[in-house]
């Protein structure tokens, strides 16, 4: 996939205009938050996983780590990664794009975890690694349909945004 799908994907919600290239790479959330002025928290991170023979992505803060414990309480099953080949056949999208825009129908289930909504927006990639969408928490929502709220990563306790 590319930018271009996933610019495509997001004209249904009037936010492809909120797409953000960069002449650097963004494929980490580190590289991501340099590119984009905010700080790593901020960076919504996409993480593939397989739940028997499903694939979910889950999108959280980019300060995060999957807990364990709460991922299998959720999901009744301990937390496997999906290889890079089944991301790109899973998703359509390559590790440092992997987003929840534009993915081949039916293949994936979304989830956007809880640590997502302590700022005030969130910056998942678009498609590639030098990309971004720069989206308030609610068209984050809204750009996900059918997408679930959920509590399975914990995080560092960070300073604000304005430190």
């Amino acid at each position: 996939m590319s930018v271009n799908a996933v610019k495509d994907y997001l004209k249904q919600f009037h936010l492809e205009d909120k797409i953000e290239e960069f002449q650097e790479s963004s494929a980490t959330v580190e590289l991501a938050a340099h590119a984009a002025g905010v700080i790593p928290a901020m960076i919504a991170k996409t993480l593939s996983f397989k739940v028997q023979d499903q694939a979910i992505l889950i999108v959280t803060g980019g300060d995060t780590k999957v807990d364990n414990r709460k991922y299998k309480e959720k999901f009744g099953i301990k937390a496997k990664m999906l290889t890079p080949d089944e991301v790109v056949e899973y998703t359509g999208h390559a590790i440092g794009g992997v987003c929840p825009y534009a993915n081949p129908v039916g293949k994936v289930k979304i989830f956007l975890d809880e640590s997502l909504r302590r700022y005030p927006m969130a910056l998942p990639a678009a498609g590639s690694p030098s990309s971004c969408v720069r989206l308030t928490i609610e068209e984050l929502e809204r750009s996900c349909p059918g997408a679930e709220w959920v509590d399975v990563c914990t995080w560092q306790k960070e300073s604000s945004p304005d430190s």
